[in-house]
């Protein structure tokens, strides 16, 4: 198991377009905020992990290096981690285990991206099988779509019903966002102006779709003796669970998304939580489309195969319900790829230490982050608690 691991220091910049100021500026940004929220120094930091989707994205190569001086990590032990769109949690994952391990006391993990500089819909085109998938994918809305119509036909889910409850989540994160200071896409919007918003791939529509945001965040992990050497209110990694799925997107079922659910059941079992609806008090799955969001609740086991539409429309999920998802609005209303899944982990870390502000749910204890990757090929799960 090894040492006891919390989050002791967080810092996200504005996402958004953010080209008036440059890639390492921007890093640079999210570092100071981490580093003066645990209240150190830069040379405190004993290791630094850096991710973003592939650097073929903003047209520099191994843009770690471009970054070393912005991330205070020049003359440290340095990683880069970089998994596609789980990129966040893999790295929290490299944070979380580099101190787990006894390796090193403090470490900070960033995650950005800058996509007003690149052509990301390009880049996740490679993703897909070079061969037989390529020619006919659509960037990522292409992917979701076959899954949604899938998961449709297969749990016979009337079209109109899943159409309104994936309004429903729209709205609901879109108005959670308004209260996230630095969140991208920060608009009311109505039932009616999401579903007769325009259809980019049938059945998603425009306001079922994330953004493309620049922005960067990073965490700090500290260990036991560390917490107690700063006298910080702290996050502790209760459960982690990483699993990843077949290359090709026709040798595997995505739609039941085994690799989704064993992330989950390996963090659920770590952290000893049988009954996820119940026990935990918050979750931020990683929601870049309405659709999507609704089949990893059924992976999750926060409802039964089938049933999300029905549980959304009762309001499960949503403000006030048994779990409210993504109250930050999450990745649908803010996407800087690289550092979104470690968004997660951030936001789940300010709920259960009780600083999330005007998006804080009422008495969060126990929290669950989740990262998504690839044509859904890699899922990662970390459950945070305010308990050790």
């Amino acid at each position: 198991m090894g040492r006891a691991v919390a989050v002791i220091g967080i810092g996200q910049t504005k996402h958004g377009d953010r080209s008036e100021i440059t890639y390492p500026d921007l890093v640079r940004e999210a570092v100071k905020a981490a580093i003066d929220d645990a209240g150190l120094d830069i040379e405190d930091i004993e290791g630094v992990v850096y991710g973003s989707m592939p650097s073929m994205m903003e047209g520099v190569g191994m843009n770690h290096f471009y970054f070393a001086e912005a991330l205070g990590a020049v003359g440290k032990e340095f990683m880069r981690t970089e998994t596609c769109g789980t990129t966040g949690i893999s790295l929290a994952f490299t944070g979380y285990y580099w101190v787990a391990s006894g390796c090193a006391d403090l470490v900070m993990v960033v995650g950005s991206e800058k996509q007003h500089e690149g052509d990301s819909q390009a880049a996740i085109v490679t993703v897909y099988d070079p061969l037989y998938q390529r020619p006919f994918a659509s960037g990522a809305p292409g992917i979701y779509s076959w899954l949604s119509q899938d998961w449709m036909w297969r749990y016979n889910v009337p079209e109109e019903k899943a159409r309104d409850a994936a309004a429903r989540l729209s709205v609901d994160h879109h108005r959670d966002a308004l209260k996230t200071p630095y969140a991208h896409i920060r608009k009311e919007l109505s039932l009616e102006d999401v579903k007769t918003s325009p259809i980019l791939v049938y059945p998603i529509r425009l306001y079922d779709t994330c953004p493309a945001s620049d922005g960067a965040c990073a965490v700090i992990f500290g260990s036991e003796d560390a917490v107690k050497r700063l006298g910080k209110k702290a996050a502790w990694i209760k459960g982690v669970g990483f699993r990843g799925d077949e290359y090709v997107f026709g040798d595997a079922d995505r739609v039941v998304s085994e690799c989704a659910s064993q992330a989950a059941a390996a963090a659920y079992d770590m952290a000893g939580v049988t009954d996820p609806l119940t026990e935990l008090d918050v979750a931020e799955p990683y929601n870049p489309f309405t659709f999507m969001e609704m089949i990893h609740y059924e992976s999750f086991g926060f409802c039964e195969p089938g049933q999300a539409a029905d549980e959304i429309l009762k309001g499960t999920f949503g403000p006030g319900g048994k779990l409210h998802c993504a109250p930050s609005g999450g990745v649908l209303c803010t996407n800087a790829i690289g550092a979104c899944a470690l968004m997660r982990v951030a936001e789940i870390a300010l709920q259960v230490t009780g600083k999330a502000g005007e998006r804080q749910v009422d008495g969060a204890k126990l929290g669950f982050a989740h990262g998504l990757g690839g044509l859904n090929q890699f899922n990662g799960v970390m459950i945070l608690g305010r308990d050790k």
